[in-house]
């Protein structure tokens, strides 16, 4: 028998399914993840606790979009819940690292919740801006930048030399 997690990515991640199906899921989904962030970040120190399905019953959505929610707010929080082994009678609890939270929607990309105004009323626009550059830098490669000589091989890799090539003047 499949746990929740498991149900829930096998829906969600199906390379099988409908695309547009899958694409109208998702669009629902995000709607609803974006309700249940406007709630906690309202009171970001409470560390709201309960079982899978009483947190379901208190945000009023399905079973289903609180395991998905869950999913997605597990990196983010100070205690990880066991989600991969939850059922609707596990305790769980949505204490979040406020500063990893934005972090993480950054990441994300999901510019949804981390331009939510609720924010404002947690991180002013320089500590936000802060943030949102770390998790950005944080992610980018840097590599030195290697010295060609005339006689090396040209790095656009035609096989000539740089000087017969690209390093023409």
């Amino acid at each position: 028998m499949m746990t929740l997690l498991e149900q829930w990515r096998s829906k969600a991640y199906n390379t099988n399914a409908d695309k547009m199906q899958l694409q109208k899921m998702w669009n629902i989904y995000f709607g609803v993840e974006k309700d249940v962030y406007i709630k906690l970040l309202k009171n970001p120190d409470e560390v709201v606790k309960g079982t899978v399905k009483e947190l379901a019953e208190k945000y009023e959505i399905s079973l289903e979009h609180m395991v998905a929610f869950l999913d997605g707010i597990n990196d983010s929080l100070k205690e990880a819940n066991p989600i991969e082994t939850m059922d609707e009678n596990t305790e769980v609890n949505l204490g979040f690292d406020k500063e990893l939270l934005y972090k993480n929607m950054v990441a994300a990309d999901a510019e949804w919740l981390y331009g939510l105004e609720e924010w404002d009323e947690i991180f002013d626009a320089e500590t936000k801006k802060k943030l949102y550059k770390e998790q950005k830098s944080s992610t980018t490669i840097h590599r030195e930048e290697q010295k060609v000589y005339p006689n090396d091989p040209c790095p656009c890799g035609s096989g000539k030399k740089y000087k017969k090539c690209c390093g023409r003047a």
